[in-house]
Order: structure tokens, then sequence, then C-alpha cells
């Protein structure tokens, strides 16, 4: 704790003395400016509505930002299921990406798959219990010792039915008009307890990338606790990458990605995009930056899907 307060204070002071950067380096370092970060903002709020500008309080803004553009937010972001539950369901297929490894700080972006639940296909008769023969008029038959009987005979057949006296005009165990059902309310551990969460973006200016912010509710709108939000990260981030600190312009503590390997995160994902023949534009910087924190927050389900190329294609 010590350690982060200095340095917390050396970052802020070195923000209040250094200068904004004013040429892209944006392909060279996965860093923007702060002209770059409004520019990929608005293409954002424009593909993606869910997503807004904030002014936010006037004594906290940020003079190098447009006064109605300091932060980005989105709000009541569905969270259904809490991280670890899904990180347990998913084993790794071939998939982790180690994205960055400088320090063993590294960050992994894992794709898996589900573990194969077998449950039902042994709940599935085999195909060694059917009996298919030229020679049988039914053409398939279920062998007796699987499904518990002994001979075709004991089943009754249909015709035996056929006589009007067997036919039964009113059955007492058919529900009748004076009878009604009654539904019940399902048990509270049955019910699906949905948290939400208001995501925010700011500009950090002495890392020169987005940084996330995350303010969790319960199904009551009830502030959910640190501890509490940490459950809905992945727990390779949950308390290193991942800390509780002030929102430089919302009020109250917020769990926040803290942005130290942001930049060089992104020029490992530009290096792969401009590897496979693919441009980046710096204006859909935020949609390749929410995806990679879909790996920090895999089960909120925030709005970062888009239906163009993420940059120009170069021949």
């Amino acid at each position: 704790m010590a350690l982060k307060q200095i340095y917390d204070s050396y970052k802020n002071t070195a923000e209040r003395f250094m200068g904004v950067r004013t040429n892209s380096a944006f392909k060279e370092k996965g860093v923007l400016s702060n002209t770059e970060f409004i520019t990929a903002g608005d293409n954002l709020v424009s593909k993606c509505p869910t997503w807004s500008w904030e002014a936010g309080e006037p004594s906290k803004r940020k003079s190098y930002l447009p006064a109605d553009k300091q932060f980005l937010i989105t709000r009541n972001v569905p969270c259904l299921r809490r991280a670890i539950s899904v990180e347990e369901e998913y084993e790794a297929a071939g998939g982790e990406v180690l994205l960055d490894n400088d320090d063993n700080g590294g960050w992994v972006a894992t794709h898996g798959k589900p573990k194969e639940n077998k449950q039902e296909e042994e709940n599935l008769p085999s195909m060694d219990a059917l009996d298919i023969s030229k020679g049988n008029k039914g053409g398939i038959k279920s062998i007796p010792s699987y499904f518990g009987g002994e001979e075709d005979d004991d089943i009754p057949d249909m015709e035996d039915f056929e006589d009007s006296d067997n036919l039964v005009e009113s059955d007492p165990a058919t529900l009748q008009p004076p009878y009604f059902v009654v539904a019940h309310e399902p048990d509270d551990d049955n019910i699906l307890r949905t948290r939400t969460y208001d995501i925010s973006i700011t500009y950090d200016k002495y890392h020169q990338t987005p940084r996330v912010w995350l303010t969790g509710y319960d199904e009551s709108r009830s502030l959910l606790n640190s501890d509490l939000v940490l459950e809905d990260v992945s727990q390779d981030h949950a308390r290193k990458t991942v800390t509780i600190e002030d929102h430089p312009h919302l009020p109250g503590k917020h769990a926040s990605i803290h942005p130290c390997r942001h930049g060089a995160v992104m020029k490992k994902i530009l290096d792969v995009l401009m590897s496979r023949g693919v441009e980046p534009e710096v204006d859909k910087y935020l949609f390749l930056f929410l995806k990679f924190m879909a790996s920090v927050m895999p089960t909120i389900e925030y709005d970062y899907t888009m239906d163009f190329d993420l940059g120009s294609t170069s021949h």
C-alpha cells in the first residue's frame, strides 16, 4: 500500500508538469494522444449507442479534453455469472495467447472450449442395444436387457382394447373443470440474481491510453463492495492489475484495470493485425481495446461489437 501511494503521488505530480502528446504513436507504441482518444470515442459512441460521453463534475474536468467529452460511460450492463465460474467451466484448448510477458506481468487472452458434458450421452441407449435385422418385421427392436423388460409378449396389443366396453367415458383421475392449477413461486435459490455494472473509460494522460473503471450493483441496485466486484474479474488479474481507487471524475471508490501495460498489449495486437495485411485505423482503437478488456471482465456483457473492418486491408 505504501508503494502504491508513492507511485500515485509521483504520477499525479508528473501529470501536472508533462504536456499532452501532440504527435501520433498509435502504431509505434500502442498509445493515444488526447485528440486521438476523442476521435476513437466519437466512433465508439456512433457505432454503439449504449456508450455516451459525459462531462463529469466541473471541478474535476481536465483542460486537455473538451468539457463535454471528459469520459465515456455505459450503464446497467448485465453480469449474469461470476468470472470464476466461467474459468472453471472452460479448459484451455491450445488457445492461450500471451500478449505481454515483460517482468512476468503478462496479459493472457484465454480461449477455450467448454468441458464435455457426457451425462446426456450416458443416458442414451447404445447402438449395441438395438437389434437391427431384415428378418424382424418390426424393423428395429430394443434388446430387453437394456430397458428392463424380458419379452415383447408382455407388451399389450392395442387390438385388445377395440371392444367398446373397454372405453372409459369418465376417468376420476382426469382433471375436471372445478379443479385449477396453483402456480408456486420458485425458491429463492433458483432465482437468477443479475448484477449490473456502470463501465467508464477515461484518458490516462501519464500512460497515454484509455483506462477502464467499474461500478457494480446487485439486483436491488445497491453498490457492490470491492470484494464482490473482484468476483466478476478474471482471477489472473484480480488484485494484481485491478485496483480500487478514486475515480478522476465520479465520486467514491471504483475498481479500475491499471493502464501500465495497456500500451504494450495494444502494440502487440496492432502488430498482429499488420502482419495479416490489415492497416489499423486510430478511430477503431477502442473496439480493439474493449475486446482486449473482455479477457479481464469475461462475464460483464458490454457492447463493443461492430459490423465493419478494424482497419483498411493493404494489397
